[in-house]
C-alpha cells in the first residue's frame, strides 16, 4: 500500500489559504487545482469548501500520492486526479469558474509559467478567478531576505526556476484578459494573487 506523501508546508499554510478561498470561491462551483503535489491541499479544501467540486491535477509521477489522499478522504466533492503537465499535456476540455495553484510559479521555468497562464485563460469561464499562492517580487525587488536566499536555493536546483516579478506577471496576464483584482499578504513572505477573467 502506498504511503501518503506529506509536506509540512501544506499543513502550515492551509488555514490562511482557506480563509482567502472561502471569500474568492464563495460563489464558484468547480475548481481546477494545478500542481496538487502531495494531495493534502486538494483534500483539505474539498472537505472545507463542500459547495465546490474540486479537481486535482499534477504531472503523472505525482498522481499516485494524490490518489492516496483522495481515497482516504470522505469528501464526495473531489474528483479523480487528472494528469496535467502545463507545458506538455492537453488541458481539460471542460471549463471551470475557479483555478487554484500553490507554490508552482517559482518552481516552473518562465516558459511553463506562460503556458500555465495561457491554459488558465483558456479553461476559465468569464468572471472566473485564478488564485495563485507563493512568493513574488515587486519592481524587481525581493520582499524579504529569506526570499532572496530562497531564490538562490531555487536556482541551485534548477537555473530556470525563480521567484516571479509582479510587473512581468501582470503584463502576461493582461494580454490574456486576466485582470489582477486582489493581492493578499500571507504568512512567511507569501502572497495570494487573484486574477479574474474579463472576457
Amino acid at each position: 500500500m502506498l504511503r501518503k506523501p506529506f509536506a509540512t508546508s501544506c499543513e502550515e499554510n492551509k488555514l490562511p489559504i482557506l480563509e482567502v478561498l472561502k471569500k474568492e470561491f464563495r460563489d464558484k462551483s468547480n475548481v481546477l487545482e494545478i500542481g496538487s503535489g502531495t494531495g493534502q491541499h486538494a483534500v483539505f479544501f474539498a472537505e472545507q469548501l463542500n459547495h465546490l467540486t474540486w479537481q486535482p491535477s499534477d504531472r503523472a509521477e505525482n498522481l499516485a500520492g494524490i490518489s492516496a489522499w483522495v481515497t482516504d478522504s470522505t469528501a464526495s466533492n473531489i474528483s479523480t486526479p487528472l494528469t496535467l503537465d502545463v507545458a506538455l499535456d492537453q488541458w481539460p476540455k471542460k471549463s471551470f469558474d475557479g483555478v487554484f495553484s500553490a507554490n508552482t510559479a517559482h518552481i516552473m521555468g518562465w516558459q511553463e509559467v506562460e503556458k500555465m497562464f495561457q491554459g488558465v485563460a483558456q479553461i476559465l469561464k468569464k468572471h472566473g478567478c485564478f488564485c495563485l499562492y507563493g512568493p513574488f517580487n515587486y519592481d524587481g525587488k525581493f520582499t524579504s531576505e529569506s526570499n532572496a536566499r530562497f531564490e538562490l536555493w531555487l536556482k541551485a536546483q534548477n537555473p530556470v526556476s525563480g521567484i516571479r516579478d509582479m510587473n512581468t506577471l501582470e503584463k502576461l496576464a493582461n494580454g490574456l484578459s486576466l485582470q489582477l483584482t486582489e493581492d493578499y499578504e500571507m504568512p512567511a513572505n507569501n502572497r495570494i494573487l487573484v486574477w479574474r477573467k474579463q472576457a
